[in-house]
C-alpha cells in the first residue's frame, strides 16, 4: 500500500495485528502527513467509529546528549543541580517538542574542573529527529553560553556484572569467576540457593541452622560488597548506585578502600 500523502513516498509493506493494535511495518520513517494517511485508512476498514481508533505513533528509542559551558558552582554559591537545568529547559523554546526520560545529571568535567556536564536522555524517534533539532545548538543559562552536543549512552560509572564492584566494566574484570551480588561467594546468583553456606543445614551451630527448603528462596541478609549496606551488591538503593553518574564520588571511594586496605596490611597500624 502506497501512503496517498503528499509528495509521500512511503510504503506500507507488511500490516499485521498485535496486542494492544496493528504493527504496520513500512519501507521509510513516516512524516506527520503519513500518519494521517495511515490513521484515514484505520478508520476507514471494518467500519470503525472515529472513537475506536487511536492516532498511530512512531516506535521511541532515546537520545543521549550532553550540555557543556555552564560552572559547576553558580553566582549565588550553591552547587549546580538538574532541577535548574530542567527549569530552564522548560522556559526555552528549543526544548518544546523535547520530553526528558528522567532528571538531568550534573557533573564535573573533572574533580578540579570548575565546569559542569550536564547529561541528559529524552525520547526520541529510532532516526533522532529531535536530538538533531538540539545537537550544537547553544542557548543562554544566565549569563553563560550553553551548547549541547551528542553523546554515548553511558556516561556514568560501570559496574562490573561479574564481581559487582566499580568502575570498571564486566569485560575487563581480573576476577577468576563469578561473584554472587548477594553473599560474594564464588557463584551465579541463579545458583545461590544451591550453593551457598547459608542455605545449608548445620546442626553444629547454637542455634542450629536449617537447610533452606526446596522451592523457597534464600531467607538470608548480607552486606552489600560496596557499601555494607544490607542490600545486594546490584540494588538501587546501595549509595554506590545512586552516585553511578558521580565519578567524583566514586573516585573517593576507592581511595578509601585503597587506604583501608593498606592499614589492614600492616595489622591496622596507620601509615
Amino acid at each position: 500500500m502506497l501512503l496517498k500523502s503528499i509528495k509521500s513516498t512511503t510504503r506500507a509493506e507488511f500490516i499485521c495485528l498485535c496486542p494492544g493494535g496493528v504493527s504496520i511495518n513500512t519501507n521509510s520513517v513516516p512524516n506527520t502527513s503519513d500518519l494521517n494517511t495511515i490513521e484515514k485508512y484505520l478508520k476507514s476498514i471494518n467500519g470503525a467509529g472515529n472513537d475506536e481508533v487511536l492516532a498511530p505513533w512512531l516506535p521511541q528509542s532515546k537520545s543521549y546528549l550532553k550540555i557543556t559551558g555552564i560552572p559547576y558552582i553558580q553566582p549565588n554559591g550553591n552547587k549546580l543541580t538538574g532541577d535548574d537545568i530542567t527549569t530552564t529547559m522548560k522556559q526555552l523554546e528549543l526544548f518544546e517538542p523535547v520530553n526528558l526520560v528522567a532528571k538531568p545529571r550534573v557533573i564535573k568535567a573533572s574533580p578540579k574542573s570548575d565546569i559542569a556536564i550536564i547529561w541528559f536522555d529524552i525520547w526520541d524517534s529510532q532516526n533522532g529527529s529531535k536530538a538533531k533539532l538540539l545537537i550544537n545548538h547553544s542557548f543562554n543559562f544566565g549569563r553563560y553560553i550553553a551548547t549541547i552536543r551528542a553523546t554515548n549512552m553511558n556516561s556514568g560509572v560501570p559496574q562490573c556484572h561479574n564481581c559487582w564492584k566499580w568502575g570498571h566494566s564486566t569485560f575487563s574484570c581480573c576476577a577468576h569467576g563469578s561473584r554472587c551480588q548477594k553473599c560474594n561467594g564464588p557463584h551465579k546468583l541463579e545458583h545461590h540457593r544451591d550453593l551457598a553456606w547459608c542455605c545449608k543445614a548445620n546442626f553444629k551451630l547454637n542455634p542450629p541452622r536449617l537447610e533452606t527448603a526446596k522451592g523457597e528462596p534464600c531467607s538470608h541478609s548480607f552486606k552489600c560488597i560496596n557499601c555494607k549496606g544490607k542490600h545486594m551488591a546490584d540494588d538501587n538503593k546501595c549509595p554506590f548506585w545512586k552516585h553511578r553518574f558521580n565519578r567524583e564520588w566514586h573516585s573517593k571511594k576507592a581511595q578509601e578502600a585503597r587506604a583501608n586496605s593498606t592499614h589492614l596490611a600492616v595489622g591496622g597500624i596507620k601509615i
